[in-house]
């Protein structure tokens, strides 16, 4: 169905406030701690500008690393990623408080701790679209691997604070939204603990089988719907690049998932987020400069940029900035 003239316009009057979140330590390999330098160097505050928005850079969160900071519970670098997460949420809850919308650009996908925790200080009835490979709500105890970054969710939802023992470096965390607030799209590698999670606590999920057998359109509507049947709440937007296909996101994660989100399903998601008019945070995650060559960079940065504009307002059916009018020609202007 065409859009309305008022939709068809650029989201003129938000301001966005961009914030850095170099970090890598939620998993084991370097290299997403460079996705904020790449994501700026490749225009993507110029490009949100021309689309009309006023942009504010926060500059980069503040990373602290612990030096000996072994395992516990089988969580990796607890006291590095607790501290910085605890940093990331004082950012974020800063931003939002001067800024319409915040837009985090990570760091691996542990930085969501803080970027939802900061989020929900400021919008405490948000919820969550979780745009991903996979579904990041292993708790220590399930995870095979160890690594935070396949964890945030579990330290963030109420039904599983007694299933996650209080790391060091995390004392400062409360649960702060329910299971029922979160609607994934996308998976498409789920540990057998997370499955669990999901049917145990109705958590809203639909894989990459869903999105071939409904189409997204119907899924898009169905997540929304699910978490926001009313249409009123606060979005917070997680977006691992690993969600689209390997081969559009060749720099995400070293374990790359076939089979994954087309560019024009990854679009159309971010095109009707944008169009409810209540998105309060976008934060992308596993932007890796250092797997693969540079064309590999090139093409991850490139189309990564191209869907975050498509957050704030930029629409394959056209649209254009504030003020704009069909100019006249010179005669008649000057008559």
């Amino acid at each position: 169905m065409p859009g309305s003239v008022e939709q068809m316009k650029m989201k003129s009057a938000e301001r966005i406030g961009v914030l850095g979140i170099p970090f890598s330590k939620g998993q084991s390999r370097v290299g997403t701690e460079y996705g904020p330098e790449v994501l700026r160097n490749g225009g993507i505050v110029r490009k949100l500008q021309n689309l009309g928005c006023h942009v504010q850079d926060h500059g980069d969160v503040e990373v602290i690393q612990v030096e000996k900071d072994d395992p516990e519970e089988n969580a990796k670098n607890p006291r590095t990623v607790g501290l910085t997460s605890k940093l990331i949420a004082d950012k974020v809850e800063r931003v939002l408080r001067s800024e319409d919308i915040c837009l985090g650009l990570g760091g691996d996908h542990s930085v969501a701790i803080g970027t939802i925790a900061g989020n929900a200080r400021v919008e405490p009835d948000l919820v969550v679209l979780w745009i991903d490979a996979h579904a990041d709500i292993n708790t220590p105890m399930t995870s095979d691997s160890g690594n935070i970054h396949g964890m945030p969710l579990a330290f963030l939802v109420r039904e599983l604070e007694s299933y996650v023992t209080k790391l060091p470096g995390f004392e400062w965390l409360s649960p702060c939204i329910h299971a029922k607030d979160i609607a994934y799209i996308g998976l498409r590698d789920v540990d057998a603990g997370e499955r669990k999670i999901i049917e145990k606590f109705g958590i809203t999920a639909f894989s990459m089988q869903e999105v071939d057998k409904y189409g997204i359109n119907e899924v898009v509507e169905r997540a929304l719907r699910a978490v926001d049947p009313e249409g009123k709440r606060p979005i917070h937007l997680s977006f691992d690049v690993d969600a689209m296909d390997p081969t559009l996101a060749t720099s995400a994660r070293d374990h790359a998932v076939i089979g994954g989100l087309s560019l024009r399903e990854t679009y159309y998601i971010a095109e009707e987020v944008a169009r409810t008019g209540r998105l309060s945070m976008v934060d992308v995650a596993e932007v890796n400069p250092l797997l693969g060559d540079e064309k590999d960079k090139k093409l991850t940065v490139d189309m990564t940029i191209s869907v975050i504009q498509r957050f704030f307002g930029n629409r394959r059916g056209g649209c254009y900035p504030p003020g704009y009018d069909i100019p006249l020609p010179h005669k008649l202007m000057t008559r």
